[in-house]
């Protein structure tokens, strides 16, 4: 299994902090974003190697924060070759360049840099494998006022019936967290998604058009998550994360 970070955002939400330092890079409790995401990705076996996905403004930035890391996995940094915000490739626009660039040819797990989680990857790593079959982990925010802010899920038997992202009037509590599981066949049709010329801004989005056509299971998780977003996210993380 690969592993591909996606790191290519501006943090447009969080200036002045990400002006000249990319979100995953920000420090939560004394270490970067990032490094807390590997840490999770560590604890499966299987990853062969594990790529960043960054911008050509930051993409210095993770070379040198790579170069003082000491990683267990091989990992490699990826330029998309954006230099701006408004010619960025989009999340989905990333996947399909690491995938093409680096040949990907596996089962990939897909994780946004700027997601800060508890859930240990085992359980819906286990899951994945006995199925090889697409899967998405939610979590439940209770609270359909917050659920207009992030992708929204409708489950039945497990499988995803619905998605959404940012809704107006959501009708559900389930959100998207950013870490999806595709087997190798998948990749297929995340080219087939973009050769049509369908949005590349939100992997939201592709789920949207990938439950039509293949079946992606669910697995929900309580452990706490947090969505770098916004200051608020930022301090509430540093707080948590924080040890006495």
């Amino acid at each position: 299994m690969d592993a591909i970070i996606l790191a290519a955002g501006y943090g447009i939400r969080l200036h002045p902090l990400t002006l000249d330092k990319p979100k995953p890079l920000l420090n939560v409790a004394g270490k970067p974003i990032i490094e807390h995401i590997i840490e999770k990705l560590e604890e499966l076996d299987n990853i062969k190697k594990i790529h960043i996905v960054t911008n050509d403004k930051f993409y210095h930035s993770f070379q040198e924060w790579l170069h003082g890391f000491d990683a267990k996995n091989p990992i490699e940094i990826i330029n998309d070759g954006t230099k701006s915000n408004e010619d960025r490739l989009g999340a989905i626009g990333d996947v399909h360049y690491a995938i093409k660039t680096k040949n990907i040819d596996s089962d990939i797990i897909i994780i946004a840099g700027d997601n800060l989680f508890e859930l240990s990857l085992h359980g819906v790593a286990d899951i994945f494998r006995k199925r090889n079959h697409n899967t998405i982990v939610l979590y439940d925010i209770k609270n359909l006022e917050l659920a207009k802010h992030y992708g929204v899920v409708e489950v039945a038997n497990n499988i995803i019936t619905n998605f959404k992202e940012k809704p107006l009037n959501p009708k559900s509590t389930l959100i998207s967290t950013g870490i999806y599981l595709f087997p190798k066949k998948t990749i297929k049709l995340i080219e087939k998604y973009i050769a049509q010329g369908n949005n590349h801004d939100k992997t939201g989005d592709f789920i949207g058009w990938l439950h039509k056509r293949e079946p992606i299971y669910a697995y929900i998780t309580d452990s706490k998550w947090y969505d770098i977003g916004s200051f608020e996210q930022l301090e509430k993380a540093n707080k948590h994360y924080k040890k006495p």
